[in-house]
Protein backbone atom coordinates (compact mmCIF):
# COMPACT_ATOMS: atom_id res chain seq x y z
CA UNK A 1 0.00 0.00 0.00
CA UNK A 2 1.53 3.66 -1.14
CA UNK A 3 1.48 6.41 1.11
CA UNK A 4 -1.61 8.10 -0.46
CA UNK A 5 -3.27 5.03 0.49
CA UNK A 6 -2.43 4.59 4.02
CA UNK A 7 -2.87 8.72 4.89
CA UNK A 8 -6.55 8.30 3.17
CA UNK A 9 -7.53 5.27 5.63
CA UNK A 10 -6.32 7.89 9.00
CA UNK A 11 -9.52 9.49 9.01
CA UNK A 12 -11.60 6.26 9.24
CA UNK A 13 -9.09 4.79 11.46
CA UNK A 14 -9.96 8.41 13.97
CA UNK A 15 -13.85 8.46 13.75
CA UNK A 16 -13.41 4.76 14.48
CA UNK A 17 -11.22 5.08 18.04
CA UNK A 18 -13.41 8.15 18.72
CA UNK A 19 -16.60 6.12 18.50
CA UNK A 20 -15.61 3.85 20.73
CA UNK A 21 -13.88 5.95 23.24
CA UNK A 22 -17.75 7.70 23.41
CA UNK A 23 -19.33 3.94 23.66
CA UNK A 24 -16.79 3.03 26.94
CA UNK A 25 -17.51 6.71 28.74
CA UNK A 26 -21.51 6.77 27.75
CA UNK A 27 -21.15 3.29 29.40
CA UNK A 28 -19.59 4.06 32.25
CA UNK A 29 -21.75 6.66 33.01
CA UNK A 30 -25.13 4.47 32.43
CA UNK A 31 -23.09 1.66 34.88
CA UNK A 32 -22.30 4.33 37.33
CA UNK A 33 -25.78 5.87 37.58
CA UNK A 34 -26.57 2.49 37.71
CA UNK A 35 -24.75 1.95 40.85
CA UNK A 36 -25.98 5.10 42.75
CA UNK A 37 -29.02 4.15 42.47
CA UNK A 38 -28.62 0.87 43.58
CA UNK A 39 -26.74 2.08 46.32
CA UNK A 40 -29.75 4.79 47.36
CA UNK A 41 -32.01 2.19 47.16
CA UNK A 42 -30.86 0.09 49.86
CA UNK A 43 -29.65 2.46 51.99
CA UNK A 44 -31.17 1.28 54.90
CA UNK A 45 -30.77 0.43 58.54
CA UNK A 46 -32.80 -2.26 60.19
CA UNK A 47 -32.89 -2.13 63.79
CA UNK A 48 -34.87 -4.00 66.71
CA UNK A 49 -36.90 -2.57 69.20
CA UNK A 50 -38.40 -3.48 72.63
CA UNK A 51 -40.71 -2.55 75.34
CA UNK A 52 -41.10 -3.88 78.70
CA UNK A 53 -44.30 -2.90 81.34
CA UNK A 54 -44.85 -3.93 85.21
CA UNK A 55 -48.31 -4.68 85.08
CA UNK A 56 -50.85 -6.03 87.71
CA UNK A 57 -54.03 -8.28 86.70
CA UNK A 58 -56.99 -6.61 87.23
CA UNK A 59 -59.67 -9.52 86.18
CA UNK A 60 -59.57 -12.93 87.43
CA UNK A 61 -61.69 -16.09 86.27
CA UNK A 62 -61.94 -19.10 88.58
CA UNK A 63 -63.77 -22.14 87.51
CA UNK A 64 -64.65 -25.24 89.48
CA UNK A 65 -67.04 -28.06 88.96
CA UNK A 66 -69.12 -30.98 91.16
CA UNK A 67 -69.98 -34.34 89.91
CA UNK A 68 -72.12 -36.71 91.14
CA UNK A 69 -72.18 -40.55 89.67
CA UNK A 70 -74.70 -42.84 91.04
CA UNK A 71 -76.20 -46.25 88.74
CA UNK A 72 -79.41 -44.36 88.97
CA UNK A 73 -80.10 -41.04 86.85
CA UNK A 74 -82.59 -39.49 89.54
CA UNK A 75 -79.91 -40.23 92.25
CA UNK A 76 -77.26 -38.78 90.51
CA UNK A 77 -79.30 -35.50 90.01
CA UNK A 78 -80.51 -35.40 93.33
CA UNK A 79 -77.51 -35.15 94.29
CA UNK A 80 -75.58 -32.43 92.38
CA UNK A 81 -78.36 -30.17 92.63
CA UNK A 82 -77.78 -30.51 96.40
CA UNK A 83 -74.20 -29.54 95.43
CA UNK A 84 -75.20 -26.55 93.37
CA UNK A 85 -77.90 -25.08 95.84
CA UNK A 86 -75.12 -25.17 98.83
CA UNK A 87 -72.57 -23.69 96.47
CA UNK A 88 -75.12 -20.86 95.32
CA UNK A 89 -75.47 -20.13 99.41
CA UNK A 90 -72.05 -20.32 99.88
CA UNK A 91 -71.07 -17.81 97.80
CA UNK A 92 -73.75 -15.55 98.10
CA UNK A 93 -72.67 -15.58 101.96
CA UNK A 94 -69.39 -14.50 100.60
CA UNK A 95 -70.94 -11.45 98.60
CA UNK A 96 -69.98 -12.26 95.47
CA UNK A 97 -72.59 -10.94 92.86
CA UNK A 98 -75.09 -13.15 91.14
CA UNK A 99 -73.63 -11.84 87.73
CA UNK A 100 -70.22 -13.01 88.22
CA UNK A 101 -71.60 -16.59 89.00
CA UNK A 102 -72.16 -18.50 86.04
CA UNK A 103 -73.71 -21.98 86.39
CA UNK A 104 -73.74 -24.05 83.29
CA UNK A 105 -75.86 -26.57 82.13
CA UNK A 106 -75.88 -30.13 83.40
CA UNK A 107 -73.67 -32.56 81.42
CA UNK A 108 -74.39 -36.23 81.49
CA UNK A 109 -72.42 -39.13 80.86
CA UNK A 110 -73.61 -42.33 80.44
CA UNK A 111 -71.20 -44.90 81.91
CA UNK A 112 -71.64 -48.24 79.93
CA UNK A 113 -70.05 -51.68 80.28
CA UNK A 114 -67.09 -52.79 78.85
CA UNK A 115 -66.01 -56.54 77.81
CA UNK A 116 -62.67 -57.51 76.45
CA UNK A 117 -62.90 -53.42 75.09
CA UNK A 118 -66.11 -54.34 73.19
CA UNK A 119 -69.35 -51.83 74.76
CA UNK A 120 -72.48 -54.62 76.24
CA UNK A 121 -75.05 -51.89 75.81
CA UNK A 122 -75.82 -52.38 79.63
CA UNK A 123 -75.37 -48.83 81.28
CA UNK A 124 -73.16 -49.18 84.65
CA UNK A 125 -73.43 -45.50 85.93
CA UNK A 126 -74.12 -41.83 84.98
CA UNK A 127 -72.33 -39.36 85.77
CA UNK A 128 -73.34 -35.51 86.02
CA UNK A 129 -71.02 -32.66 85.97
CA UNK A 130 -72.12 -29.14 87.62
CA UNK A 131 -69.55 -26.23 86.03
CA UNK A 132 -69.21 -23.18 88.02
CA UNK A 133 -67.77 -20.04 86.67
CA UNK A 134 -66.56 -16.88 88.35
CA UNK A 135 -65.49 -13.84 86.34
CA UNK A 136 -64.52 -10.44 88.56
CA UNK A 137 -62.70 -7.74 88.63
CA UNK A 138 -61.93 -7.93 92.24
CA UNK A 139 -59.01 -9.95 91.74
CA UNK A 140 -57.87 -10.21 95.73
CA UNK A 141 -61.32 -11.04 96.51
CA UNK A 142 -61.84 -14.09 94.54
CA UNK A 143 -58.09 -14.75 95.19
CA UNK A 144 -58.84 -15.65 98.78
CA UNK A 145 -62.23 -17.10 98.63
CA UNK A 146 -60.09 -19.80 96.37
CA UNK A 147 -57.73 -20.44 99.19
CA UNK A 148 -60.85 -20.73 101.15
CA UNK A 149 -62.28 -23.51 98.63
CA UNK A 150 -61.68 -26.48 101.41
CA UNK A 151 -64.43 -24.82 103.35
CA UNK A 152 -66.80 -26.26 100.43
CA UNK A 153 -65.13 -29.99 101.00
CA UNK A 154 -65.36 -29.57 104.92
CA UNK A 155 -69.10 -28.99 104.17
CA UNK A 156 -69.53 -32.49 102.05
CA UNK A 157 -68.91 -30.68 98.37
CA UNK A 158 -66.14 -32.24 96.92
CA UNK A 159 -65.33 -29.61 94.19
CA UNK A 160 -62.80 -29.74 91.48
CA UNK A 161 -60.94 -26.51 91.12
CA UNK A 162 -59.14 -25.34 88.14
CA UNK A 163 -56.18 -22.38 89.16
CA UNK A 164 -57.46 -19.41 88.81
CA UNK A 165 -56.59 -17.13 85.37
CA UNK A 166 -54.80 -14.12 86.15
CA UNK A 167 -56.10 -11.24 83.45
CA UNK A 168 -55.92 -7.95 81.72
CA UNK A 169 -58.87 -6.51 80.71
CA UNK A 170 -57.22 -3.56 78.59
CA UNK A 171 -54.65 -5.51 76.76
CA UNK A 172 -55.67 -4.54 73.43
CA UNK A 173 -55.36 -0.62 74.37
CA UNK A 174 -51.83 -1.38 75.75
CA UNK A 175 -50.49 -3.70 73.18
CA UNK A 176 -50.96 -0.70 70.86
CA UNK A 177 -49.20 1.71 73.20
CA UNK A 178 -46.16 -0.60 73.77
CA UNK A 179 -45.68 -1.60 70.01
CA UNK A 180 -45.32 2.82 70.00
CA UNK A 181 -42.42 2.46 72.42
CA UNK A 182 -41.01 -0.29 70.86
CA UNK A 183 -40.76 1.75 67.03
CA UNK A 184 -39.33 4.86 69.52
CA UNK A 185 -36.76 2.39 71.05
CA UNK A 186 -35.75 1.27 67.36
CA UNK A 187 -35.48 4.90 65.94
CA UNK A 188 -33.08 6.00 68.76
CA UNK A 189 -31.19 2.57 68.71
CA UNK A 190 -31.34 3.58 64.81
CA UNK A 191 -30.02 7.10 65.18
CA UNK A 192 -26.80 5.86 67.18
CA UNK A 193 -26.05 3.74 64.32
CA UNK A 194 -26.54 6.52 61.96
CA UNK A 195 -24.51 8.89 63.91
CA UNK A 196 -21.23 5.89 63.87
CA UNK A 197 -21.78 6.32 60.24
CA UNK A 198 -22.25 9.99 59.19
CA UNK A 199 -25.93 9.60 58.07
CA UNK A 200 -29.03 11.18 59.30
CA UNK A 201 -31.85 8.93 59.78
CA UNK A 202 -34.79 8.64 56.96
CA UNK A 203 -38.49 7.63 57.12
CA UNK A 204 -39.49 4.27 58.51
CA UNK A 205 -39.49 2.24 54.90
CA UNK A 206 -40.85 -0.80 56.88
CA UNK A 207 -42.24 -2.14 60.86
CA UNK A 208 -42.91 -6.26 61.38
CA UNK A 209 -44.25 -6.69 64.53
CA UNK A 210 -43.32 -9.61 66.77
CA UNK A 211 -45.32 -11.55 69.25
CA UNK A 212 -46.03 -10.44 72.89
CA UNK A 213 -44.61 -12.04 75.99
CA UNK A 214 -46.56 -11.49 78.84
CA UNK A 215 -44.85 -13.57 81.42
CA UNK A 216 -44.64 -13.91 85.55
CA UNK A 217 -42.69 -10.66 86.88
CA UNK A 218 -39.15 -10.73 86.48
CA UNK A 219 -39.47 -14.42 83.88
CA UNK A 220 -37.11 -15.03 81.36
CA UNK A 221 -39.21 -17.22 79.06
CA UNK A 222 -40.17 -16.50 75.76
CA UNK A 223 -41.64 -18.47 72.89
CA UNK A 224 -41.89 -18.03 69.12
CA UNK A 225 -45.65 -18.07 69.30
CA UNK A 226 -45.52 -16.11 72.75
CA UNK A 227 -46.68 -16.52 75.87
CA UNK A 228 -49.48 -15.19 77.91
CA UNK A 229 -49.00 -16.21 81.65
CA UNK A 230 -52.32 -16.62 83.67
CA UNK A 231 -51.29 -17.64 86.60
CA UNK A 232 -49.53 -14.87 88.35
CA UNK A 233 -51.50 -11.73 89.28
CA UNK A 234 -47.77 -9.44 88.96
CA UNK A 235 -46.96 -9.79 85.41
CA UNK A 236 -44.30 -8.47 82.33
CA UNK A 237 -45.47 -7.23 79.09
CA UNK A 238 -42.41 -7.41 76.69
CA UNK A 239 -43.16 -5.91 72.71
CA UNK A 240 -40.10 -6.33 70.39
CA UNK A 241 -40.71 -5.01 66.62
CA UNK A 242 -38.14 -4.87 63.43
CA UNK A 243 -38.20 -1.15 61.73
CA UNK A 244 -36.11 -0.18 58.41
CA UNK A 245 -35.05 3.40 57.92
CA UNK A 246 -33.69 4.89 55.42
CA UNK A 247 -30.44 6.60 55.73
CA UNK A 248 -29.96 10.00 54.26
Amino acid sequence: MNLKERVSELPQVLIGLVSLSVAIVAGSLIGASAVGQFTRANDLVQVTGSARRAITSDYIVWQFRVESQNPSLQAAYKQVTAYTQKIRLYLQSQGIPENEIVFSALENVALQESINGRDTGQILAYRLTQRVKISSKEVDKIAALVNRSNDLINEGIPIISDPPQYLYADLAKLRVEMVAEAVRDAQNRAQSIAQATNSRVGKVRSVNTGVFQITSRFSTDVSDYGIYDTSSKEKDITAVVSVSFGLN
